[in-house]
């Protein structure tokens, strides 16, 4: 995802004994020249495919910046099987990444970009390197927001840690970017995210993740995008929150003397994540059920299923009248009640609201009313839909997008890719309040 190594990020970059011949096209792509090399992967150009890069990896596995280090037979095809799952579920999610698709056993597409030359961690529990340079904190200390911390990349001087201050004054200028405290506080807050995302994603395979680094760069329109490699050498993960399960990289950092049988079980480790990471699946048993209580209601009951769908929801558009026909509308409930068990209605009727209500009182799954008001009834309206009768808990908002995010944030609670597309919606708001801020001050200052 590099495109080149600035003054900035030269020190990252090592050069490689390997005597493997270079490869000159892998899955129908022509690599051009090799952009930049680290210890454990190679970034090449694509010719013919301006705007795109190819990471390769190697079968090499590092420690202490370089110092330990080994051949790994099988490592690269691990690596690179892991991080595309990775990226899979932050796409899916939302987030915005240099990733672009798998090509080949060892190497992946993304997008050329420049990179800040900043590692981000983020901690749940206190472990590592934390506690040397925290003295008395506690093992296991759990941080609640998670701990985030930068680091300088730059080997020869073991990657110091860097302030947010450090980070501005270094004034890292890329693809036209020059990255100040808004764009510090933007990654900030992806990184929080992408952890967060990552975290409960595990959490499905009782899986604890505590703490992981990431990268950012800066792709041609200026954009910063979650970029570089997550693998198993990006985080520590403790199966059953057990540190004595580890199956990262901290098992071959903490080895005094390195056998054949050690590396062996260091790569059974990584087989392990990557076969966990393949079964996370986001789940889709759950349905949002649109009753609307006239044809007429369609165009109010589509712009709410729009709003389901971009947050990953399911939904089926019915029509019926609590009214008209209160025995079809009971009987349609009992079908969808009969087939899942995750179902959230939304009811869209205008005038006296009885569908709400009577679903309500007849159902024991969540009911929204959301109806199709308009500013010469809104008050009667809203009111038909808030005045509910005792004993009825269904909730009541005006506009379709609030119908949908309320109706996916039920159903986060027991879904980590919803509550995910949630966080990035909330993200997406963030960032794009701080480049509007940011342009406006351009030009009250220019």
């Amino acid at each position: 995802m590099a495109t080149k190594a600035s003054a900035t990020t030269t020190t990252t970059a090592v050069s490689t004994t390997s005597t493997t011949t270079t490869p000159t096209s892998i899955d129908g792509y022509k690599l051009g020249k090799v952009l930049i090399e680290g210890k454990t992967k190679q970034v090449y150009d694509l010719p013919e495919h301006p705007g795109l890069c190819l990471l390769l990896s190697k079968d090499r596995i590092t420690a202490g910046d370089g110092v330990k280090a080994h051949d790994l037979a099988g490592k690269a095809e691990i690596s690179n099987t892991t991080n595309g799952q990775v990226f899979r579920l932050l796409n899916e999610a939302g987030i915005r990444t240099a990733y672009v698709k798998h090509c080949g056993a060892k190497s992946f597409i993304a997008r050329k970009c420049e990179m800040i030359p900043i590692e981000w961690v983020t901690r749940r529990l206190a472990t590592g390197s934390f506690l040397k340079r925290n003295a008395g904190v506690p093992e296991g200390y759990r941080f609640s927001p998670p701990k985030q911390e930068t680091f300088f990349k730059d080997d020869a001087n073991h990657d110091p840690q860097w302030s947010d201050e450090q980070i501005i004054s270094a004034k890292f200028e890329l693809n036209g970017l020059l990255i100040g405290q808004d764009e510090v506080d933007i990654m900030r807050r992806t990184t929080l995210l992408v952890f967060e995302v990552l975290e409960r994603a595990w959490q499905t395979k009782n899986c604890a993740l505590i703490d992981m680094k990431v990268e950012y760069g800066i792709d041609a329109d200026g954009n910063i995008v979650l970029a570089d490699i997550i693998d198993s050498d990006s985080w520590r993960l403790w199966p059953s929150g057990d540190k004595r399960l580890m199956v990262d990289k901290q098992v071959y950092r903490n080895l005094t003397s390195v056998t054949s049988s050690d590396l062996d079980t260091v790569k059974r480790n990584f087989i392990w994540v990557s076969e966990q990471l393949a079964d996370i699946v986001p789940k889709k048993d759950h349905l949002v059920v649109i009753l609307m209580g006239s044809a007429s209601d369609t165009s109010h009951s589509e712009k709410i299923a729009t709003s389901c769908r971009s947050l990953g929801l399911n939904v089926e558009l019915r029509v019926s009248s609590a009214h008209k026909g209160a025995e079809e509308t009971l009987r349609i409930v009992r079908e969808y009640e009969s087939v899942m068990n995750n179902i959230i209605f939304v009811a869209v009727a205008g005038r006296s609201n009885g569908l709400g209500p009577v679903v309500s009182g007849s159902t024991n799954y969540p009911v929204i009313n959301c109806p199709p008001v308009k500013s010469d009834n809104m008050q009667v309206d809203a009111w038909s839909s808030l005045n509910l009768p005792s004993g009825l808990g269904c909730a009541t908002v005006l506009y379709p997008e609030a119908a949908a995010l309320h109706a996916a944030t039920i159903l986060g609670l027991g879904n980590f890719m919803i509550w995910s597309k949630l966080r990035v919606k909330q993200l997406n708001n963030f960032i794009t309040l701080k480049k509007a801020d940011k342009e406006l001050r351009g030009v009250r200052n220019a």
